[in-house]
């Protein structure tokens, strides 16, 4: 079997060799390791030998505790929070994974102890689905017999170092102290991600396929979705008035008028007049809708036909003068001009639908357990 981004399985002809999953390079794009946490029960022994837990652990419960969460640091450090197989996810995996998302949030609701609660619960129930999910997808690898062989693990720890550390080994050192973990951990971590990225790309991404019936029929359903309202391509001059004197900045407006009238360019008069945050551009506004503009503003510019110069607009702060470079009326835009972000949203749905099935299967063949 294939896998894609270069990644394949292959099986040895000696029938007591593993089936290797071999790549000739890394996945793009690996989501931050932080986060994957190594969820398996150790012995009393080797969890001694552990580094103590990470300070973000302990600054989670503090903010936990803070909106009046019961019992959290005896749950956060002990309790399971489920069983994939022989495998328990803890609180304190849980609340790791989550501590970046839960520390935002604790500043965001900082005066909302109740707002902070429910938007808590989300996102640790979130957290816990990605690890349990991990899980399952780490268990299908092991269950099929397949291996990673030490240089390739080797080559992909080698190069997330490097992205994340540039090969710095001191900063790497100081990081994993900061987060609890040993070097050995940190590997596991690196291996296993490659792992699930490959299965979840063997089961789920290659397989999507959007059919061009699919996209017209899309397209059909949605073209609400494809209107464009009312559009011009506009320049604008703007000359703020003149404290205690707006008649002078008046009359400055109507020499402009005059000298555009007479062959100068809008451009021209707009870089060397204009106090708008678009004089170095010649005033370009670009192509802009109806909600973009001032309603005093928007009801003289979409009245404009192509080339047409507006009459001077004054306004409490300053005078306006405009004009309509192009003009584009409210229509449904082209299959063709929307075809492949069609196909592309087609695409994430139909991988949602493949990943969901994917773990459900999953899910049906392993013993899980919510506590």
């Amino acid at each position: 079997m294939e896998l894609p981004g270069q990644f394949a399985f292959s099986v040895s002809a000696t029938a007591a060799t593993k089936p290797v999953l071999c790549a000739n390079h890394l996945p793009a794009g690996k989501p931050d390791l932080r986060v994957m946490l190594d969820p398996r029960p150790e012995s009393a022994t080797m969890r001694r030998t552990q580094m103590k837990t990470p300070r973000w652990s302990w600054m989670v419960v503090a903010a936990l505790v803070a909106v009046g969460a019961p019992d959290t640091r005896a749950e956060l450090v002990n309790g399971i929070k489920a069983i994939v197989h022989d495998t328990v996810i803890t609180y304190d995996e849980v609340n790791l994974t989550a501590a970046p998302a839960l520390s935002l949030l604790h500043r965001q609701f900082r005066n909302n102890p109740e707002g902070f609660r429910a938007k808590m619960a989300e996102v640790l129930d979130e957290n816990l689905e990605q690890l349990l999910q991990r899980q399952l997808v780490l268990r299908d690898f092991a269950q099929t017999g397949h291996d990673l062989p030490e240089s390739l693990v080797d080559e992909i720890v080698q190069d997330e170092i490097r992205r994340r550390f540039g090969g710095d080994r001191v900063k790497l050192a100081k990081t994993l102290q900061s987060e609890g973990l040993t070097l050995e951990k940190f590997r596991q971590r690196v291996r296993d991600q490659f792992v699930v990225e490959a299965l979840r790309a063997q089961h789920v991404t290659r397989n999507v396929i959007i059919s061009p019936h699919k996209i017209e029929r899309y397209y059909q359903d949605n073209r609400d979705k494809f209107h464009v309202e009312d559009r011009v391509k506009l320049r604008m001059i703007v000359l703020t008035k003149a404290a205690g004197d707006p008649e002078r900045t008046r009359r400055l407006m109507e020499e402009i008028v005059a000298k555009v009238k007479e062959g100068a360019t809008f451009a021209e008069m707009a870089s060397v007049y204009s106090q708008g945050s678009q004089r170095s551009q010649g005033g370009d506004w670009g192509w802009i809708e109806r909600s973009t503009l001032r309603r005093e503003l928007a009801e003289v510019a979409f009245a404009l036909r192509q080339g047409e110069l507006s009459a001077i607009v004054e306004l409490p702060d300053a005078f306006y003068l405009m004009q309509a470079e192009e003009v584009r009326p409210a229509h449904v835009r082209l299959l063709s001009e929307v075809r492949e972000e069609i196909e592309h949203t087609l695409a994430i749905e139909e991988r949602g639908r493949m990943e969901k099935r994917y773990i459900e299967k999953l899910r049906n063949k392993t013993f899980v357990r919510y506590f």
